[in-house]
């Protein structure tokens, strides 16, 4: 009997063991060629940690709002926590979808928002980006100003204190997007903040006139060193508006 068991022993562990020809190579499954590697996270879109006993501030707004997000905080530290929604906020469309999750948790001491590129946009039926010449806009210029409204009236139920962050420049070129068209879509958003008591920090105005510096061509994003200069003019306003030591 133990020589049996012996024996299935044997054929089992030969059946489990790959068999290797003389001459043969072991080489590890390699990944295919054409694998798209792991995109990282980007680290504006982190969570942050607050500093207990310092103001909360909320950032909201598109890849513009991205890429200040960061200077913007480390011109802040030891002022304020500075959160952000964790993602692109894209159109008025989007943010009125998802307003309510970004704003747990609360509470917020200062919102600083914008919506604009994202609605002004030309996109085709499955809603990517195609030539001004064609498509249509993401969210038309009246809807534009009666979601703001709607996402204002919200905000406002907050008790924080909120700034509306002007839409930047368009320039020639940029994909999906016309020149020109963020001066009306500003001018339909100052109109609501006017009505609503909203402060306005101007972003546009302090950009156009730096666009060849700040900006990238043919683009509505900017260099590192373009954001870092916004983040400048945003982490000024926000500061003004905290709530001071008691």
């Amino acid at each position: 009997m133990p020589i049996v068991r012996s024996l299935v022993a044997v054929v089992i562990a030969t059946c489990l063991c790959p068999v290797v020809l003389p001459g043969a190579v072991l080489v590890a499954e390699a990944a295919p060629a054409n694998a798209t590697p792991a995109k990282r996270p980007d680290p504006a879109l982190a969570p942050v940690e607050d500093v207990p006993g310092l103001p909360r501030v909320l950032l909201i707004g598109d890849s513009i709002s991205i890429g200040y997000t960061i200077p913007t905080r480390e011109l802040l530290a030891g002022k304020a926590n500075v959160h952000r929604v964790p993602m692109n906020a894209g159109p008025t469309t989007r943010g009125l979808q998802q307003l309510e999750k970004w704003l747990r948790p609360g509470p917020w001491d200062v919102i600083h928002f914008n919506f604009g590129l994202h609605d002004l946009k030309h996109v085709d039926e499955a809603g990517a980006a195609v030539d001004a010449a064609k498509g249509h806009r993401q969210v038309e210029l009246q809807a534009y100003g009666d979601n703001l409204r709607a996402i204002v009236r919200r905000l406002k139920q907050t008790g924080a204190r909120l700034i509306w962050c002007s839409t930047t420049p368009v320039p020639e070129g940029a994909k999906g997007r016309m020149p020109g068209d963020e001066l009306a879509y500003n001018a339909a958003a100052a109109e609501v903040m006017k009505q609503e008591g909203v402060e306005v920090n101007d972003l546009h105005a302090f950009a156009a006139p730096q666009m060849a510096k700040l900006g990238k061509p043919a683009d509505v994003h900017y260099t590192a060193q373009g954001s870092r200069a916004l983040a400048e003019v945003v982490a000024q306003r926000i500061e003004a508006e905290l709530p001071k030591p008691r």
